[in-house]
């Protein structure tokens, strides 16, 4: 039920934009979400349809993009990506340190970009 939310900030995001620009109509709407995130892209696009309903957003498809985790060594700086099963399990590939890492990317969510008419 946390998509909710999330989907009711994205609205009201690409709305404000497509009312500054003109926009007549959203087409897409691309999204940038970290693959630790527990967001369900099924359950966002549905919260999407019934949030947007007639607005100009009605019937927009949402584009979800999944990125890398990121993790960087506080021992040598190094930054990596990691699986999400290999969290806490995996050393730094740089300097082999087995803690001590922060998270850089990974829980995130952006609008990257929307397609409109």
């Amino acid at each position: 039920m946390h998509e909710l939310p999330v989907t009711e900030s994205i609205l009201e995001i690409v709305l404000r934009h497509a009312k500054q620009n003109q926009v007549k109509r959203i087409v897409s709407i691309t999204l940038e979400v970290g693959e630790l995130s527990d967001l369900d892209n099924q359950w966002l696009q549905h919260y999407f349809d019934y949030l947007s309903k007639d607005t100009t957003a009605d019937g927009a498809l949402l584009k979800i993009q999944r990125t890398p985790t990121v993790l960087e060594c506080s021992k040598c700086g190094n930054q990596f990506e990691i699986e999400k099963s290999q969290l806490g399990l995996s050393d730094c590939p740089q300097c082999g340190a087995s803690e001590g890492f922060s998270l850089i990317s990974g829980r995130q969510y952006h609008i990257m970009e929307m397609e409109a008419i």
